[in-house]
Formats: C-alpha cells, structure tokens, sequence
C-alpha cells in the first residue's frame, strides 16, 4: 500500500502497473475538493500522449495499480 498524502498530490508522479496503450507515467496535474477541503477526486495526466482522466485519490494507495514515482 502506498503511503499517501492529499496534501501532497497536486504535481506528484505515478507509473502505472500495468501499462495500458503504451502509457506508462502519470503526473497529477490537477486536485478537486469540497467546501471543507477533503479531496474528491484527481485529474492525471499521462506523461507521452496529454491523455487526461479523472481518478479517485484513494485509488493511487494501491499498489497493485500504482507505484508512486516514475520506475
């Protein structure tokens, strides 16, 4: 389980566990939160392609799908 946290999101840089479409590193490029600050969801970025898609932050503590840093 990756040690995770929500303050420390915004710019920080994932790898994917298991490559999809040749995309490989991520890098949080924006942090969505409510009125009282918790965080509700994440905006990636993938590193080679722009793709951009939205991800739940407690999703990134599993370590079966994401490693925290570029491997």
């Amino acid at each position: 389980m990756n040690r995770l946290s929500p303050k420390k999101l915004l710019n920080s840089k994932w790898t994917a566990a298991q490559p999809q479409n040749k995309e490989k590193h991520f890098i949080i490029t924006d942090v969505e939160t409510n009125e009282s600050g918790e965080v509700l969801f994440c905006t990636m970025e993938a590193v080679m392609s722009k793709r951009e898609f939205n991800v739940n932050w407690q999703d990134l503590k599993n370590s079966m799908v994401w490693h925290q840093g570029w491997k």
